[in-house]
């Protein structure tokens, strides 16, 4: 999507509720699935959203992604297969315990991916 087009569904979905990465729903995911790889970016716009969240066996915190938006829902991808994976921040109160869109692995989620939540 280029960024006229961004930024002009955003501007129409003011006021809308805010859907955020769900990382321990992706954590739950990876865990099941054990892929090689798997990236998260919002529905739409991964060209400037997305990128590696978990590969090679470990969780990867140095990359860039915007996980957030009241307009493209929050997705992950694992090997190839796209799932939907976000929670309205109102359901979470403001701030999701912390997340928002430059949340990268929160300990809730390292813990589902070590097996020691949920």
């Amino acid at each position: 999507m280029d960024t006229l087009s961004a930024f002009a569904m955003g501007r129409a979905s003011q006021g809308k509720p805010r859907m955020v990465f769900d990382w321990d729903k992706a954590a739950e995911l990876i865990r099941e699935r054990k892929p090689q790889r798997a990236s998260a970016g919002l529905s739409g716009d991964w060209e400037y959203t997305g990128d590696t969240i978990f590969a090679d066996g470990k969780p990867v915190t140095d990359s860039y992604t915007y996980l957030a938006s009241t307009w493209a829902p929050p997705e992950i991808d694992i090997d190839g297969a796209i799932i939907e994976c976000w929670l309205l921040e109102s359901e979470l109160g403001k701030g999701v315990n912390g997340w928002d869109e430059n949340t990268k692995w929160p300990e809730s989620a390292l813990a589902i991916l070590a097996g020691d939540g949920r």
